[in-house]
Formats: structure tokens, sequence, C-alpha cells
């Protein structure tokens, strides 16, 4: 409660609508600061019915405001579609901002984030997830994730079996609430420490840059000539490379060597 602006009362009381992820929820809100707009449901279960209708409300000049349960809409919430309708629509979209767990996160964590690569909640498993993982593995700065209390033990597990168990992370939980709490530490002792007292609420994970080693050019020339032998095309034996740590201007200048 405490984190909402006086431009956010001023907005919604100014307003025709409120859309909210769930009513019952944002009520308690809307009640503290003695909000009167009225309020209807907007959530990922019907944002593509309700679209259209809504888009033509605002067209004859209606004023509306979208809010979520928690954090900032659209990262990780509804709301894309509808303000991605209101642009092509010619509707003047104004953000208002609000508490957001991505960047108060990354502000308490203590990891370096002059860059950083939000990625939201991973895929739950398959081939989407494998593949976000490995990304996760390989991006050289911080790394951001949304994870679910039930699910946050898992994926610190699968992280720390990419070869990454003693990369530096922060798990943040519930904050701006009456539980905030802060966990820092290394990507497998923060597994342990969830085994051992399972986590409750809204979770964010940062994670410090991927370290890649750079691989010596003897051991590059070795894997040239062996991917040569497999019948490799020159672009194949480059990204290889890369992969394997090179540079791309020396993974480059190895792969076209006589």
């Amino acid at each position: 409660m405490g984190d909402f602006s006086f431009r956010a009362v001023e907005v919604l009381r100014s307003v025709s609508l409120i859309l909210a992820e769930d009513t019952r929820h944002s009520r308690h809100l809307l009640d503290r600061y003695e909000i009167q707009t009225p309020l209807s449901a907007y959530h990922e279960h019907n944002e593509a019915r309700a679209l259209p209708g809504l888009v033509e409300r605002l067209m004859a000049g209606e004023a509306m405001a979208l809010i979520t349960d928690a954090g900032t809409p659209v990262l990780s919430d509804p709301g894309a579609r509808l303000v991605r309708g209101a642009i092509d629509a010619g509707v003047k979209v104004i953000p208002v901002p609000g508490a957001s767990a991505l960047l108060a996160a990354i502000v308490v964590s203590g990891i370096p984030a002059d860059r950083f690569t939000f990625l939201g909640f991973l895929p739950r498993k398959g081939r989407e997830r494998k593949e976000a993982l490995e990304l996760v593995r390989t991006i050289e700065h911080a790394v951001v994730l949304y994870e679910s209390p039930l699910r946050l033990v898992a994926t610190l597990r699968d992280i720390a079996a990419l070869g990454a168990p003693d990369r530096r992370a922060a798990v943040a939980r519930e904050l701006t609430k009456h539980f905030e709490d802060v966990q820092r530490g290394t990507v497998s002792a923060l597994g342990a420490y969830y085994e051992e007292s399972p986590p409750r609420g809204e979770i964010v994970i940062i994670l410090d840059g991927a370290q890649v080693a750079e691989a010596s050019e003897e051991s590059l020339r070795s894997t040239v000539e062996r991917l040569r032998a497999e019948g490799h095309p020159t672009r194949d034996i480059v990204a290889a490379l890369v992969r394997d740590g090179a540079p791309r201007n020396l993974a480059y200048r190895l792969a076209h060597e006589p």
C-alpha cells in the first residue's frame, strides 16, 4: 500500500474505468485510497475477448487505467495486447511508474547490472526450458528471472547442473511487502537453503554474468581440424569456436586458415 504514488491515486480517480487483474484483490487498494471508479476484470483468460470492446470505448474518448495484482502491467503480467491495440488505434498510452519487483531486485541484489537480460518466467519443461536454461548459462551479464516458490529449488538445481553451481546469485522475495527477504550466495548454496526453508510469495532470481574462459589457440586449432575432418562448413566451425570461448575475430581467423 505504501508504494502507491499520489499520481497513481489521481489517475485512478479521474478515469472512467479501472481494468484490474483480480478485482477482489484490487478492491482493497482502491478502498484504502477511497477510489470509487468502476472496476472491471482484465486478465490472461479474457484479454483477447475483451480487447475489441475496450479499444472501441477508448476510441470513443473514454479514459481507462490498467493495474495488476502486484508490480507492473505487461512485465510478466497482462496488458501487452491492450497497449498494442490502443497504439494501433491511435490512442495515447501513458505510463504511471510504480513498484517493480524487477528493478527493486536488481538494486538490492549486489550484482553488477549495468547491463541485464530479463527472461521473465522460464518455461516449465521440454525443449523450450532447455533452450532458456542454455541462454541463462551463456549470457555474460546479469540475468533476471521470475519464479514460482514451488519451482524455485528445481530452477536453482537446473542452473547449477549447467556447470554454474558457484555462480553468484540473489533470491529476492516479496519485495516492498511485509515479509520482504533477500538471500545472497552461490546458486548451489541458495538451492540448499531453500530446500531446507521452502519459500513463499513472489520471487525474483538475479544471476551474475557467466564467466566464459578463453580456450587456447592450440585447443581451438584441434577443434578446427576435427570439425573439418567431419565435413562441417566454415560457418559452423566459427560458431563452434565462439561457443568454446574464442573471440569471434580469432574464431574467424582460425576457421579460415589453410
